[in-house]
């Protein structure tokens, strides 16, 4: 999840570039509003990011920290940040293929068998109060699902769109039910797992070299489903095989699929939140479904 920021003053990404890696700096290529590429003059390129806020790039950096220390899904090595700036290597995107997604989907199972303390855990070091995209997310933590999930993943980005008129009060109601059955709807019940916690298809990058990499996490213990439901919400190329490869791996639970929107809500209502109306009526529609 992003949206462009204004222009920040302050030293420029090559400076930043500079100054993170130890190298110096042969040029910059802007990407987008927050992201430049850098090119090295001892040939390596990197990825030069600039946070809408300094814990955001905390809980980024730490994120990818703690999932790399898993030692499965792959991320983009980490050079350094700051209070604003984040930077990391540039990986040379490739297509995606059926093998790599298979690979990935193994990965993905040994990411989240590594684990959380608890549901709503932070990675260790990152922020309490972090961020998915623009969107503050508390890591409050809790130790039953259905409950930590209602109390804060779902209801915290409900109320905040009806404040924002995004949803009407009473339509509220009908996500509410859905958080009052989440203990009957939830499927058996399941250890905290480590999860990326943003893994819509925009974050997952397909390297030249064969191997899929997560960026841009929103790291937090949760239910392995989340990541997968979030993969299939806005499209991830080759899926079939991500989850073939995730079942040879972990095998998921007894109908997993008819939960896929139950894990759905929390993505769409934050999308509700920062991009308006038509994300607020996919949520209700996922809502009704499963209520």
């Amino acid at each position: 999840m992003s949206s462009p920021h204004p222009p920040a003053s302050g030293p420029g990404p090559g400076a930043v570039a500079a100054r993170l890696t130890g190298a110096s700096v042969r040029r910059t290529r802007p990407l987008s509003g927050t992201l430049w590429e850098a090119e090295l003059d001892d040939g390596r390129a990197v990825i030069v990011k600039r946070g809408h806020e300094r814990d955001a790039v905390r809980a980024e950096a730490a994120g990818l920290r703690w999932l790399a220390a898993a030692g499965a899904v792959r991320v983009p090595l980490v050079h350094g940040w700051d209070g604003r700036w984040l930077v990391t290597e540039r990986v040379p995107a490739g297509a995606p293929s059926a093998g790599a997604a298979v690979r990935f989907g193994r990965d993905l199972a040994a990411l989240h068998a590594a684990g959380a303390p608890a549901f709503g855990a932070p990675p260790p070091e990152g922020p309490v109060d972090a961020y998915i995209g623009l969107a503050p997310m508390r890591n409050a933590v809790g130790e039953d699902w259905p409950r930590w999930y209602a109390e804060q993943r779902v209801l915290p980005y409900l109320r905040s769109a009806v404040d924002a008129g995004t949803v009407r009060p009473a339509e509220a109601a009908v996500v509410e039910r859905v958080c009052a059955r989440l203990p009957w709807l939830a499927g058996p019940a399941e250890p905290p797992a480590r999860l990326h916690g943003d893994l819509w298809n925009g974050n997952v990058l397909w390297g030249t070299d064969g191997q899929a990499r997560v960026i841009d996490p929103a790291a937090h213990g949760g239910h392995r489903e989340t990541d997968l439901a979030m993969l299939a919400l806005f499209g991830c190329p080759c899926l079939e095989q991500v989850i073939e490869g995730y079942e040879q791996v972990a095998p998921l639970a007894d109908g997993w699929a008819a939960r896929v929107g139950v894990h759905q809500l929390f993505p769409l209502l934050v999308h509700a939140v920062l991009f308006g109306r038509p994300y607020a009526e996919q949520a209700l529609a996922v809502a009704r479904t499963v209520s």
